[in-house]
Formats: C-alpha cells, structure tokens, sequence
C-alpha cells in the first residue's frame, strides 16, 4: 500500500494537503512521569528507546538500562556508547532462547535481571529506566504479568519507564501512557540479509 501512495502522482502532489486545525487536545497538563511502550514486530523497538535514552541524557538525567534477552557479550554499540555517557547498564541476557542449552537458566538469570530492575525503580536515584525487551518474560511465561505491572505501576512518580520487545501484555499496554506498535513492511533479514552492525547492533 506504501509503494502505491508513493507512486500516485495525484497523492504526491495534490494541493493543500497539509493540516492547518492544531491536532492537539484541549487541556494538556504536566505528567510526573510517562510509561512508555515499543512493541510490535517490526524494527525500531530498542532503537527508538535509546533515541530517547540521548534525549534523557542531554537533559542531565540519570539513566539506566535492564536488558533481558540480550546478552553482554554481543557487544552492542548502544551499550558501548551508554557506557561512555555514564548510563547505568546491565545485561542480563543469555541471548536469543533458540541458542539456549539451558532454558531453566535462562529463566532464572531473567528473574534475576527483574529483581534488579525493581531495585533501581524504587531507589528513585534515575529519572528513566529502559527495561529493554522486558515484555518476553511475560509472553514466554517465566514471570506473571502482574508481577511486572505492579512494581512499575508503583514506581516512585519521577521515574520515566520505557519497556521494549514483541507481544506486550494487555496489561502492560493499558499501565502505560504511550504505546507504539512497530509494523514491519519489509526487513532485510527475510532476504537472507544479516544484521549489520551499525545499524542492528
């Protein structure tokens, strides 16, 4: 549908398109905090909560990042660079579970990546927390979701949460504030093509 708008000349250059009512609601008010959720299975979940991790960053927050899939060893850039600004990181992937030898460890070394995230929540010492591909721990069934939703609902009020990966709760979706569900139109891994880093890593 994409290529189709894109190749319709009368789409592309019909006149006065451009919105002139303001969209936004009436109303606004301040926020003490947002819970934000990037899921979805198209590309851009992580990439797009590390955008705002640089937003964060550049206000002199305090930052930290949970990851529960990805393994500390892969290495990846955003880490590399989170590191160097002075991001709180910890990984607690064992990496992708079809890889897995043990997937009783692999469940339990998540566990243990979500204790960690409840600590820093409720130490209240970061301003945004990024649980990175956290919403697995429900959909595979090694955590209950209500054991995830609770202690975020219960965050101290200053304390942004961005939760990112594929099949968020229901619960999860209605806790949060801003959802986004990344469609995927094409990925280049469907043509044989392998992540490149730099750009998936």
């Amino acid at each position: 549908m994409t290529s189709e708008i894109l190749n319709d000349e009368t789409a592309v250059n019909a006149p006065d398109t451009a919105p002139t009512d303001d969209p936004r609601p009436d109303g606004l008010r301040r926020a003490d905090s947002l819970v934000i959720v990037n899921t979805g299975n198209g590309k851009g979940k992580s990439s797009s909560a590390f955008g705002m991790m640089i937003r964060a960053l550049a206000r002199d927050w305090n930052v930290a990042v949970v990851q529960f899939i990805k393994s500390g060893n892969w290495n990846v850039g955003e880490e590399k660079m989170g590191r160097k600004l002075g991001v709180d990181w910890f990984s607690f992937g064992d990496g992708f579970t079809w890889d897995s030898n043990d997937l009783t460890n692999d469940k339990a070394h998540a566990a243990q990546g979500w204790a960690k995230a409840i600590e820093l929540m409720e130490a209240g010492e970061h301003q945004l927390v990024i649980f990175d591909e956290l919403t697995y721990l429900a959909s595979f069934g090694w955590l209950p979701i209500a054991d995830i939703v609770g202690p975020i609902a219960d965050r101290p009020r200053h304390v942004n949460v961005i939760v990112t990966g594929r099949d968020a709760a229901p619960e999860l979706i209605e806790l949060a504030d801003t959802v986004t569900d990344m469609t995927e139109i094409k990925h280049a891994y469907t043509k044989g093509i392998r992540a490149m880093r730099g750009i998936d890593f």
